[in-house]
Protein backbone atom coordinates (compact mmCIF):
# COMPACT_ATOMS: atom_id res chain seq x y z
CA UNK A 1 0.00 0.00 0.00
CA UNK A 2 1.22 3.49 -0.88
CA UNK A 3 -0.34 6.63 0.61
CA UNK A 4 0.42 10.20 -0.44
CA UNK A 5 0.34 12.92 2.24
CA UNK A 6 0.29 16.61 1.35
CA UNK A 7 0.25 19.76 3.46
CA UNK A 8 -1.40 22.85 1.96
CA UNK A 9 -1.22 26.50 2.98
CA UNK A 10 -2.89 29.33 1.05
CA UNK A 11 -3.59 26.95 -1.86
CA UNK A 12 0.12 26.06 -2.15
CA UNK A 13 1.62 22.64 -1.59
CA UNK A 14 4.28 23.13 1.08
CA UNK A 15 5.19 19.53 2.06
CA UNK A 16 4.54 16.08 0.71
CA UNK A 17 5.61 12.50 1.26
CA UNK A 18 4.62 9.03 0.13
CA UNK A 19 4.54 6.29 2.74
CA UNK A 20 4.73 2.69 1.60
CA UNK A 21 3.62 -0.20 3.82
CA UNK A 22 4.39 -3.73 2.65
CA UNK A 23 3.92 -5.69 5.86
CA UNK A 24 1.29 -8.38 6.18
CA UNK A 25 -1.31 -6.42 8.14
CA UNK A 26 -4.87 -5.17 7.81
CA UNK A 27 -5.71 -2.21 5.59
CA UNK A 28 -6.80 -0.22 8.66
CA UNK A 29 -3.50 -0.81 10.45
CA UNK A 30 -1.55 0.15 7.35
CA UNK A 31 -3.54 3.40 7.03
CA UNK A 32 -3.10 4.33 10.70
CA UNK A 33 0.60 3.40 10.70
CA UNK A 34 1.18 5.39 7.51
CA UNK A 35 -0.54 8.43 9.02
CA UNK A 36 1.65 8.11 12.11
CA UNK A 37 4.80 7.85 9.94
CA UNK A 38 3.84 10.90 7.87
CA UNK A 39 3.07 12.97 10.97
CA UNK A 40 6.42 11.98 12.45
CA UNK A 41 8.15 13.03 9.21
CA UNK A 42 6.24 16.35 9.19
CA UNK A 43 6.82 16.82 12.96
CA UNK A 44 3.07 16.97 13.67
CA UNK A 45 0.74 15.51 16.25
CA UNK A 46 -1.41 12.73 14.85
CA UNK A 47 -4.82 14.12 13.86
CA UNK A 48 -8.09 12.83 15.24
CA UNK A 49 -10.33 10.97 12.79
CA UNK A 50 -13.62 12.84 12.81
CA UNK A 51 -16.79 11.31 11.37
CA UNK A 52 -16.36 13.34 8.17
CA UNK A 53 -12.83 11.90 7.71
CA UNK A 54 -14.04 8.34 8.14
CA UNK A 55 -16.89 8.86 5.66
CA UNK A 56 -14.63 10.53 3.06
CA UNK A 57 -11.97 7.85 3.39
CA UNK A 58 -14.46 4.98 3.10
CA UNK A 59 -16.04 6.60 0.03
CA UNK A 60 -12.96 7.69 -1.92
CA UNK A 61 -9.79 6.41 -0.14
CA UNK A 62 -8.79 9.98 0.62
CA UNK A 63 -9.51 12.60 3.26
CA UNK A 64 -8.50 16.05 4.44
CA UNK A 65 -7.52 16.87 8.03
CA UNK A 66 -8.16 20.50 8.98
CA UNK A 67 -7.39 22.41 12.19
CA UNK A 68 -10.36 20.83 13.99
CA UNK A 69 -8.66 17.40 13.67
CA UNK A 70 -5.49 18.50 15.45
CA UNK A 71 -5.17 19.03 19.20
CA UNK A 72 -2.31 21.50 18.86
CA UNK A 73 -2.36 24.57 16.65
CA UNK A 74 -1.22 24.08 13.05
CA UNK A 75 0.44 26.60 10.72
CA UNK A 76 -1.16 25.31 7.51
CA UNK A 77 -4.67 25.01 6.09
CA UNK A 78 -5.03 21.24 5.83
CA UNK A 79 -3.28 17.92 5.36
CA UNK A 80 -4.56 15.55 2.70
CA UNK A 81 -4.02 11.82 2.51
CA UNK A 82 -4.79 9.74 -0.58
CA UNK A 83 -4.27 6.05 -1.23
CA UNK A 84 -2.16 5.76 -4.39
CA UNK A 85 -1.89 2.00 -4.56
CA UNK A 86 -3.69 -0.81 -2.75
CA UNK A 87 -2.33 -4.26 -2.05
CA UNK A 88 -3.50 -6.93 -4.43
Amino acid sequence: MRIWFRIWKNAHLIKQTVIERNEDDTRTHKVFNSLEDACHEFDLDIPIWLDKNVKEFKRSSKTRFTADSFISEIDFDHMEMSVLEEDI
